[in-house]
């Protein structure tokens, strides 16, 4: 997987900037490149927003606000959609032609913006490539349907373009951010983006300006399958499912050694969507170190050095999976039970009931910086650093799908809704793949890291290359272009 991109734009101003001794090109965004949007979009009459999950609403509405009229946005969804009253309570209409059906949208539009569901798009996409009309830009924020593509041997039409802007955030979040940006030029979520085919000779155009509307701080380039590969990993490896797996031993261990509940959950869940993610998102992984005294730093290290290599074999099997395809096939096979085999909820659970009251009575201090906590996320998020390096991710790409987007979106997400309330509400895909993978991540640091702390027989060889570890001055760089406020999570 090649590492070195470029891409060539006359509407923006590109910048190049050193991670790790590599230069990647970026586009800074903020609402003073508003009014070159209908030149990025030049030839683009209408958007077609399709699909109002947990992308739709926020890319609709930020789309509409940024171009103020200069191009039409339109919602297109299926006949019978339960969506139509909020996207109408959001202002999209059948009267002004703002929202309609989901193929009449797409035929009419000339940049279709594809954001049904994973499962919905593996489902659809023959009707929805017959629907689009040659020269049309098919836009995804998600390299799902490439890697489905893929698996079967089909590909997109040979006369569009096709290319992606993928948020680095929860479509509440893109959407909160945005509405804070009013007074916070800046404000946003990362993006990447890419282009998979351009026929019309505008597609990097397009992508950024889409990009630059969502509100996106910065946007950096990637490829399609590198996105499908780092993102599908990411929620299944520390983002998600790897952060429900730490927490949840963690609250068993801190119980089993006398702590009471609530006490249990705050030096493992509130420790981690907390301090640890507050000072991460400032300071980076070296800054949070750094805030421990040297006991506190010798139990990091032996929780880290204990944790990563569970870390690294699990995003190893998890990227392996995705890789081949299995994992999209098991999605796509779950979906197909769903009606019959619902999906549970895991917020009935002890631990997460008592989360509810720990949330209830916070005194608005900090819960504790618990070395062993720390230690425990730091390396197995290290450890999904370390395996999307092998793999030849961009640097900006890592620093995003196993740091940034942690701690700067999910995290805070969690620490105001809860971990449940995140693994409950979330996607279908991330939701599927947090029952599949939280569990080995749970048993594993149970199984494997904790007895090996407990019995003193920790290989601190993991820790050796922390301090010194490339991924800090990334993270450096990369919080120079930081959104100017904290996500709004209200």
């Amino acid at each position: 997987m090649t590492t070195e991109l470029d891409f060539r734009t006359t509407v923006f101003d590109k910048e190049y900037v050193e991670l790790g001794g590599r230069r990647e090109a970026i586009v800074r965004g903020g609402r003073h490149l508003f009014d070159r949007l209908p030149q990025a979009f030049e030839g683009v009459g209408q958007i077609g927003v399709i699909g109002w999950g947990s992308q739709g609403p926020a890319q609709a509405q930020n789309l509409r606000d940024s171009l103020g009229g200069s191009v039409k946005v339109v919602v297109g969804l299926r006949d019978g959609s339960r969506s139509v009253e909020a996207a109408r309570a959001a202002g999209f209409r059948e009267e002004d032609g703002t929202l309609g059906e989901m193929s009449d949208v797409i035929a009419a539009s000339d940049m279709v913006l594809l954001l049904i569901s994973d499962a919905a798009q593996a489902e659809h996409f023959r009707e929805i490539f017959a629907a689009l009309r040659p020269g049309t830009t098919l836009g995804l924020s998600h390299g799902f349907l490439l890697g489905h593509l893929n698996d079967i041997g089909a590909a997109f039409p040979d006369d569009v373009d096709v290319v992606a802007v993928c948020p680095k955030g929860m479509g509440p979040s893109v959407r909160a951010l945005y509405v804070q940006g009013a007074t916070h030029n800046g404000a946003g979520i990362n993006a990447s983006f890419a282009v998979e085919q351009d026929v019309t000779g505008r597609a990097v155009e397009r992508a950024l300006g889409w990009s630059v509307a969502l509100g996106a701080p910065y946007t950096f380039q990637t490829t399609l399958m590198s996105e499908y590969l780092s993102d599908l990993c990411g929620e299944r490896a520390v983002l998600l499912a790897g952060v429900h797996g730490i927490v949840e031993s963690l609250y068993r261990r801190y119980l089993d050694q006398g702590m009471t509940a609530e006490k249990a959950f705050e030096h493992s869940v509130e420790c981690v969507t907390g301090p640890v993610s507050k000072t991460v998102s400032a300071h980076g992984l070296i800054g949070l170190y750094e805030q421990l005294d040297a006991d506190d730093r010798a139990e990091f290290a032996q929780a880290y050095s204990a944790a990563y290599p569970v870390g690294l074999e699990l995003t190893a099997e998890i990227y392996d999976e995705v890789r081949s395809g299995n994992e999209i096939r098991s999605v796509i096979l779950a979906g197909k039970r769903l009606d019959r085999f619902p999906m549970g909820r895991i917020d009935q659970a002890d631990m997460w009931r008592v989360g509810q009251d720990v949330r209830a009575h916070r005194s608005g201090v900090d819960a504790p910086l618990d070395p062993f906590t720390t230690g425990v996320f730091c390396g197995v998020m290290m450890a999904q650093v370390d395996y999307l390096l092998e793999q030849g991710h961009p640097y900006s790409e890592i620093a995003n799908e196993s740091v940034i987007e942690a701690v700067d979106s999910l995290n805070p997400y969690m620490h105001a809704r809860g971990v449940a309330y995140m693994v409950d509400n979330c996607s279908t895909t991330a939701r599927l793949g947090a029952r599949k993978w939280a569990p080995r991540f749970d048993y594993m640091l149970t199984q494997q890291s904790y007895p090996a702390v407990d019995d003193k027989a920790v290989d601190l060889t993991p820790f050796t290359a922390f301090e010194g570890h490339v991924i800090h001055d990334v993270l450096r760089v990369c919080s120079e272009m930081r959104p100017s406020v904290n996500i709004s999570v209200e």
